[in-house]
């Protein structure tokens, strides 16, 4: 509940931002990170919760019905990391990897 919280109030920060340009260079990025981040976790913990739940309804009865609804469970989140995780790998390079001023050039002439 907490990450969900923290990554629902991080993205809402983004959308009421001031956007000045200090914003779109530090800040805004930042956020989009620990946003991601808390989004992915908060998944995470919902799909362990949702497990453990059906695991325990349904303990008593046959496993052949239990496995997969599990797998099931975890199409979307599969499908929404696979979509999601070059973004956050991107935003992450891009903010905290090496700059504009620190990439060295193959041309020649500059």
């Amino acid at each position: 509940m907490f990450t969900s919280a923290t990554s629902l109030l991080m993205f809402v920060s983004i959308l009421t931002s001031r956007y000045a340009e200090q914003d779109f260079l530090y800040v805004l990025p930042k956020r989009l990170c620990i946003g991601l981040l808390t989004l992915f976790t908060s998944i995470t913990f919902m799909i362990g919760a949702f497990t453990a739940a059906m695991y325990t309804t349904l303990k008593e009865k046959s496993n052949l019905f239990l496995i997969p609804v599990a797998l099931l469970a975890c199409l979307p989140v599969a499908s929404f990391v696979r979509l999601q995780f070059p973004l956050l790998i991107a935003v992450m390079y891009s903010t905290y990897g090496p700059g504009i001023f620190g990439k060295k050039s193959d041309r020649r002439l500059y």
